[in-house]
């Protein structure tokens, strides 16, 4: 079993150790020591990074078997060397920061709503909480309120040690999911939880709880939150893209909703007023390549490579032309690979969805359908090759 050195001193950054074991992991070599301060991934907070002497700590994983700390290097080591260890403290006092700040916002939750906390996930740049309940916008809001002035009041946070049975007289937020001896983290009259992470030694240290958004979640809510740098980063991140925003639209930040909300009317009605002329030139450029149409056998074909044309297009076109008798219309775009697209009036007795499989079969690609209609894409040739295929095909 290894000594947890995090258990009772969470800002300790530096110790010395031996090595008790070694082996290896996923490919990689690991080391356990006789003690360590590095916190391995687990209760929801990622593991500790830094460095065993001359080694780079990758990752830190809890071996429940026995109680070892397993610390995956870049390099082996031997058992028995001694080691000095580090912590990279900037990741380990960020990990501090949320922590703490989740188990005051938890708090927050059941003191103002009567709502739980069922789990937490300590993500890399946002936490979460996941709540049994739905708590309403301002009671969100109240308990959000309600744990940033207990951070304001830079309450200590104390750690200390129990048997599992002076647990079970005690008001622990939730109930352990251990027995034995259970280590608590408490935060005096307002919350007191069993927890094996690493917590800064007051509440004023999380700087600020930032709730930024909520939403429903298997049947409960699931909180999104920053604490202390990180909800610093989050506000400059949001200044800077509200600041942008709105020097781009010449208002007030206050009148940012209103714009936004203009903005997507405006471009509703543009594409709509787009789509209604480009069915109307679909419509005069279908009748203009119908004109064109050559004599092929018995029907009049318009075979054709349309520049700039996506499947879309090149299908509105095509159905434009065979609502003439007798027509059939093929087209193909001014891409490389091409994407074809075959249409034939009801009097033509061609099968399209055949025409383009035949040109699939010897161009590449894929595409079908149907008698009266069919596409493909990914034919690798130039496209005048390929129509001047397709005017072969339909003329035997």
């Amino acid at each position: 079993m290894t000594d947890r050195l995090y258990y009772t001193d969470s800002h300790l950054t530096a110790f010395d150790a031996r090595v008790v074991d070694a082996g290896e992991l996923d490919i990689r070599p690991f080391a356990v020591l006789d003690r360590t301060a590095f916190y391995p991934t687990t209760g929801g907070q990622p593991h500790d990074v830094g460095s065993l002497s001359e080694a780079r700590v990758i990752d830190v994983v809890d071996r429940e078997a026995d109680g070892a700390v397993l610390h995956v290097l870049d390099r082996a080591l031997e058992v028995g060397t001694a080691v000095s260890g580090t912590i990279d403290w900037d990741r380990r006092f960020d990990h501090m920061q949320q922590h703490t700040g989740q188990h005051v916002l938890s708090a927050a939750f059941v003191r103002v709503t009567g709502i739980a906390t069922v789990s937490f996930h300590l993500g890399a740049e946002l936490s979460t909480i996941d709540l049994s309940g739905t708590p309403s916008p301002e009671r969100v809001a109240a308990a959000e309120d309600a744990a940033n002035r207990v951070v304001w009041e830079d309450r200590p946070v104390r750690v200390r040690f129990v048997s599992a049975e002076e647990a079970a007289t005690l008001p622990l937020r939730k109930e352990p999911v251990r027995g034995g001896t259970l280590r608590l983290v408490e935060v005096p009259d307002f919350d007191l939880s069993a927890c094996g992470g690493t917590h800064v030694v007051s509440t004023g240290a999380i700087g600020l709880i930032a709730v930024q958004s909520w939403e429903r979640y298997k049947g409960g809510t699931r909180v999104t939150f920053a604490c202390g740098g990180r909800a610093l980063r989050q506000f400059r991140s949001a200044r800077d893209v509200v600041s942008a925003s709105v020097r781009q639209l010449s208002i007030q930040p206050s009148e940012l909703p209103d714009a936004v909300g203009r903005l997507q009317a405006e471009s509703r009605s543009l594409r709509s007023e787009i789509k209604d002329l480009s069915e109307q030139l679909a419509v005069h450029e279908a009748s203009a390549l119908a004109d064109t149409a050559e004599s092929i056998g018995s029907h009049r074909v318009v075979c054709r490579v349309v520049p700039g044309g996506d499947g879309a297009a090149l299908k509105a076109l095509a159905q434009g032309i065979a609502t003439r008798p007798g027509h059939i219309a093929l087209l193909a775009n001014a891409e490389r690979p091409a994407i074809v697209v075959v249409t034939r009036a009801a009097d033509v007795a061609v099968d399209a969805g055949a025409l383009v499989k035949a040109l699939v079969a010897r161009f590449g690609g894929k595409g079908g359908g149907r008698p009266e209609g069919a596409q493909g894409g990914g034919l690798d040739a130039e496209p005048d090759v390929i129509v001047a295929a397709a005017r072969e095909l339909l003329s035997r």
